[in-house]
């Protein structure tokens, strides 16, 4: 039996997956995802944990309903999300509402209503802060900072620095805690996330600068948000953040700060992608194959691309590729690639879409990287791991009118549960109008 990876699924899986279900498809592995929550509550904390799955990095509903069931609470970024997780049957009082959005109108009302039945409200902004006062009184909220440091994978997952605008500046703190008093506001939890898979060093001073703020500033907080964003290595050259030691780190802080303060604070992580992302893979099969000469590349053709996994174009990120014939059998995985030849097995993988950049693999320029895999048959599989977070969320669904995958859920019992059905052309334009 061949794994693909660290995950449970194999390649005789995913053939028998291809033959029920047919090419393209997002799988996702129970087994996996259920390790990673085990994970997450036994992080090491001083006080008490609470974990929250940033939904975001990936939204279906049997994926909240199985994520829930372990006693993970969800970390939201719009009412939408809040609405979603409410069809899914989770009540408010396990959310808690990160968003840039500023609630006007029917939103408010949504918000003032989700609030009332429990759900928490991180304030990022001061005009968010102005907008809720009216009712503020009637709940606790949480305050999220901006730290003026952050630290991401890349550019655009750095969520700390003066390139970004998420919270609310240290230099604004003073002015919303005047406010906040003069309204009867109280803040109970501080929140601060500096960026996703950066250095674990600065996670690490992030926790001494939140701890420094609650002690100075908000005498009423009882959890500490140390945000998420923590690394999870998708390729096998990567190093997955230690929760264990950073809980451990986070643990001896949260015990100084007692022994100074006589106040025990309650630790909060957010995680999304260290749930899901492993746990998840695009299944592609390979439609055509092409070469641009002597001086150029060998391309494999894929029938899903850029449309159903946009992160090599948006960040530059690398995705694992496994190759499997129809018969089942694993031709190559990112995992061990001794069998092949550089000389001759650098290939491209591409997708369907009339875009020059719907590549699988390019740099964070837009810049094509072959990568070293099999010589796939044309109608072999090729499979793209590490798509379990912010892959079928963050698509480019219907660019060239393309449809937005299924996706199939592996139980642990080794069935197959389709948890989200293949969209259709009618339900692309059914909401378009002629004139």
């Amino acid at each position: 039996m061949a794994r693909l990876g660290k995950s449970a699924v194999t390649s005789e899986t995913i053939a028998r997956a291809v033959k029920e279900f047919g090419t393209p498809f997002y799988l996702y592995d129970e087994r996996t995802i259920l390790d990673k929550c085990d994970q997450l509550l036994k992080m090491p904390n001083a006080f008490g944990l609470q974990v929250r799955y940033a939904m975001k990095a990936n939204s279906n509903r049997a994926l909240l309903q199985l994520i829930a069931g372990q006693g993970i609470d969800l970390d939201l970024s719009s009412l939408n999300e809040g609405v979603r997780a409410t069809l899914a049957g989770i009540p408010c009082s396990r959310m808690m509402l990160t968003t840039q959005d500023v609630p006007l109108a029917r939103s408010r009302q949504e918000l003032e209503e989700m609030m009332l039945k429990g759900m928490k409200y991180n304030v990022c902004s001061l005009q968010q802060l102005y907008l809720i006062a009216d009712f503020a009184n009637k709940t606790a909220f949480s305050i999220r900072l901006h730290p003026g440091v952050g630290s991401g994978e890349s550019v655009t997952r750095n969520t700390g620095d003066k390139y970004s605008c998420f919270g609310i500046h240290l230099n604004d703190l003073a002015g919303a805690i005047a406010f906040a008093d003069e309204q009867g506001i109280v803040f109970d939890e501080i929140h601060m996330h500096i960026g996703s898979g950066g250095d674990p060093q600065l996670w690490r001073e992030n926790i001494e600068r939140e701890l420094r703020c609650v002690e100075q500033f908000l005498p009423e907080v009882k959890t500490v948000n140390l945000g998420g964003g923590f690394k999870e290595a998708r390729m096998p050259d990567e190093r997955p953040a230690d929760i264990q030691e950073l809980g451990q780190y986070a643990r001896r802080k949260f015990h100084e700060f007692y022994e100074r303060t006589g106040r025990e604070l309650i630790t909060a992580i957010e995680p999304g992608t260290f749930v899901v992302a492993n746990a998840g893979f695009l299944v592609t099969s390979v439609l055509d194959k092409k070469s641009t000469g002597e001086d150029g590349f060998h391309f494999l053709i894929a029938n899903a691309g850029m449309e159903a996994n946009t992160r090599p174009l948006l960040y530059g990120s690398r995705h694992p590729f496994f190759v499997v014939s129809k018969t089942g059998r694993l031709l190559s995985s990112e995992f061990d690639l001794s069998d092949l030849y550089p000389e001759s097995d650098y290939r491209v993988v591409v997708g369907r879409c009339c875009e020059s950049g719907d590549s699988q693999s390019l740099d964070s320029h837009g810049h094509i990287i072959p990568r070293l895999m099999a010589n796939p048959e044309v109608g072999d599989i090729l499979v793209i791991g590490g798509a379990g977070a912010y892959v079928s969320a963050m698509c480019l669904a219907n660019y060239n009118s393309y449809v937005q995958p299924a996706e199939i859920l592996l139980r642990a019992d080794g069935e197959f549960r389709i948890i989200r059905r293949e969209q259709t052309l009618e339900q692309i334009v059914e909401n378009e109008r002629s004139l």
